[in-house]
């Protein structure tokens, strides 16, 4: 299956096939011949110029699909399937398959194309320069969306600003998003904007290093460990509320270690894991299950031997790992909607499903935004 570009001309009025010619003549040169021909293009490839591809470059036309630009992602399943790509890859490795069931699908667009509202997410961040680095987060606030027949307009702020400017950059927001980072830059704005969400009843979701942020704040000035920082961010920090644990135990009972020496990248918490949800917690309304299973990347946790002076000044401890010594889930007391996961939901989101938080978080700025326009 060969993926190419049908340019077209428009001083010439129509659509180029040289370079797919060409694109087909080097894989033969290197002996592979493609089965199937994606063409990719702006408009729809005319039924001549479909059968000229198929005749110079040796596959039936019926291989050869046209791959227009379409509004959403979510239009190109139809769009092959009306062109028969699904029964033509069939019928090549013979396989006896039902007509695929897009049904689902069909919802997805439903939903996409016949929004009831609209809300304003502001997300937080150090690379909004190159939003690209959250797209996953990105895509989720959209299937949270769709399941709640909303479009999400997110508004990307650089952390920097909020230290700079203030919190006033966050104003007119329905909810607040503090997504996954490394390293100090941009820290104290990312710190201001979970206090900014948490005083100022804003729904707030932190994920990773944005669930840290929020225990690092709600320390500093709820639970007057002034000092509370992260060791990631100052090794010498008199309060480390969030540290490089050097043991922890996997969900196969595996003991995995680290140091402050130790790579980057192989001494992270990595992947699938069981968390279990505490009764009567939102996070588990949400669920609606005990356990859950979600996707991390992250060294730092947070410091046990300090969190028993945070949790009586309020917090609330609502998720905790397999083992159950390492914290997973925050959330605030006497607040319409701020939950903080130290794992990455984003990554286990779905068009067709969403995800429980995102679900929820867009939910609740909906109804930010209904009670700040009553």
């Amino acid at each position: 299956m060969h993926l190419t570009l049908v340019p077209y001309i428009p001083t010439a009025g129509e659509v180029k096939t040289k370079p797919t010619q060409h694109s087909v003549k080097e894989m033969l040169s290197i002996g592979i011949q493609p089965d199937v021909l994606i063409c990719r293009s702006d408009r729809a490839l005319p039924s001549n110029e479909k059968s000229k591809i198929a005749l110079f470059c040796n596959v039936p036309e019926k291989a050869v699909i046209s791959l227009k630009d379409v509004n959403s992602i979510y239009q190109i399943p139809a769009l092959l399937k009306s062109q028969g790509l699904d029964q033509f890859v069939c019928d090549r490795f013979k396989f006896n398959a039902p007509e695929a069931d897009l049904s689902e699908w069909e919802q997805v667009l439903y939903q996409q194309s016949n929004p009831t509202g609209e809300v304003t997410i502001g997300m937080v961040g150090k690379y909004i320069e190159l939003p690209d680095a959250y797209k996953s987060v990105n895509e989720a606030l959209k299937h949270g969306g769709l399941k709640n027949r909303l479009t999400v307009n997110i508004k990307y702020i650089d952390s920097q600003d909020v230290e700079s400017k203030g919190s006033g950059v966050l104003a007119g927001l329905d909810a607040i998003l503090v997504p996954g980072g490394f390293g100090y830059r941009g820290i104290e704005g990312k710190i201001l904007t979970a206090q900014y969400a948490r005083e100022n009843k804003i729904p707030y979701l932190g994920i990773c290093l944005g669930m840290q942020i929020a225990l690092i704040e709600y320390a500093r000035n709820v639970a007057g460990l002034t000092e509370a920082s992260s060791s990631e961010f100052d090794k010498d920090c008199v309060q480390p509320v969030v540290g490089l644990i050097t043991e922890w135990q996997d969900a196969d009972g595996n003991v995995e270690q680290r140091t402050d020496k130790s790579d980057l990248g192989g001494t992270m918490r990595l992947g699938e894991q069981a968390c279990h949800l505490v009764e009567g917690s939102l996070a588990r309304e949400l669920y609606g299950a005990e356990t859950i299973f979600e996707r991390h990347r992250h060294r730092y946790e947070v410091n046990n031997n300090l969190l028993p002076q945070i949790e009586k000044a309020g917090l609330k401890v609502t998720g905790l790992s397999a083992d159950r010594k390492l914290v997973e889930i925050i959330e605030v007391p006497n607040h319409p909607w701020f939950i903080a996961a130290q794992f990455h939901p984003e990554f286990t989101s779905t068009p067709r499903d969403g995800h429980p938080l995102f679900a929820g978080f867009i939910k609740a700025a909906k109804e930010h935004q209904d009670s700040r326009i009553k």
